[in-house]
């Protein structure tokens, strides 16, 4: 079975591939375009977000077997359509979970304890102690929206916290030892933190917005290390203005592209929302990178190999 390659990964999982009798051929440079040229010789794709593969690509695959999808997220592939032509559709929540369970506990912390403000304020020479006063974490209730392998991961690290953990999700029965399932209006009346941890789908698109918000009974802290498009980021910034949501960690925005690699091609673009997020002391930024840990390249590349050579060996 011949694979292509249109993302480049961790070493091992070409070397691994190569070990189980794959020929493989890598192609990171080529436009959508050139690659469905030559997309019919291939029985596999390893891809992570380089392009959309969708019904068109598909058609044009006529010997494929498998889609590799090196990360958590598949909005970027038409996996109904796929399934209809007999492709199998391989993605690997399995191996960044850890790292976005770490990145979102991570975020909370510094949120709690201003340590992003406190950080620059030292480094400019500023020793305000009173005004970096933090809150602590335990006796809170942290709700998470969203319990698959993510949302289990968090709740695992809040193991160690005097909090309650609850959960809301679209699956019966998926609540554990670390999280309680709840209805969504329990949880919006009992939650002191929200935690997205949802795939990209029509029903989290822009699932958080004004009216979402207003639904919770308190005040309320938002992380989000999911998709960007679930939060309406005007409607995050009116309501951190007001003080309904006191202060929001996000890992993802959405105004990012397909691709996840960048956001604006120049300054003119940038919306006005998001120049208020980038100037907020209580919100904290990163590049969509809670589940990109060097552990968690490796992982996720042997997840796929994994999952190849069980499906397919």
């Amino acid at each position: 079975m011949k694979i292509l390659h249109l993302d480049t990964n961790h070493p091992l999982l070409l070397n691994q591939l190569n070990d189980l009798g794959f020929t493989n051929h890598e192609d990171y440079t080529s436009s959508k375009e050139e690659v469905e040229a030559k997309i019919a010789l291939y029985d596999g794709i390893i891809i992570r977000s380089r392009f959309t593969i969708d019904a068109s690509f598909l058609d044009k695959a006529t010997q494929l077997k498998f889609i590799g999808r090196v990360g958590a997220g598949v909005e970027n592939i038409d996996g109904e359509y796929a399934a209809k032509k007999g492709i199998t559709l391989i993605a690997a929540p399995e191996g960044n979970r850890n790292a976005v369970g770490e990145h979102t506990l991570g975020m909370l912390l510094s949120l709690f304890n201003k340590l992003q403000k406190a950080d620059k304020e030292v480094r400019n020479g500023k020793w305000l102690r009173e005004e970096n006063r933090g809150i602590e974490l335990d006796g809170k209730t942290v709700g998470l929206i969203g319990y698959g392998n993510m949302g289990k991961s968090f709740a695992k690290k809040l193991k160690g916290f005097d909090v309650e953990v609850i959960c809301y999700d679209i699956k019966p029965n998926v609540g554990d030892e670390n999280c309680t399932q709840v209805s969504l209006q329990e949880l919006q009346e009992k939650a002191d933190v929200l935690s997205l941890h949802t795939p990209q789908t029509p029903l989290t698109t822009n699932m958080v917005n004004s009216d979402f918000i207003h639904q919770f009974r308190k005040s309320f802290w938002l992380l989000n290390t999911a998709r960007g498009k679930s939060i309406v980021t005007k409607d995050l910034v009116k309501a951190l203005k007001k003080g309904t949501v006191l202060g929001a960690g996000l890992d993802v925005l959405e105004y990012e592209k397909k691709s996840f690699e960048n956001l604006f091609s120049n300054a003119q673009e940038m919306p006005e929302a998001f120049q208020y997020l980038i100037e907020a002391e209580n919100v904290i930024l990163s590049p969509h990178v809670a589940g990109w840990t060097i552990e968690s390249k490796q992982k996720l590349a042997q997840t796929i190999v994994d999952k190849i050579k069980q499906k397919f060996c």
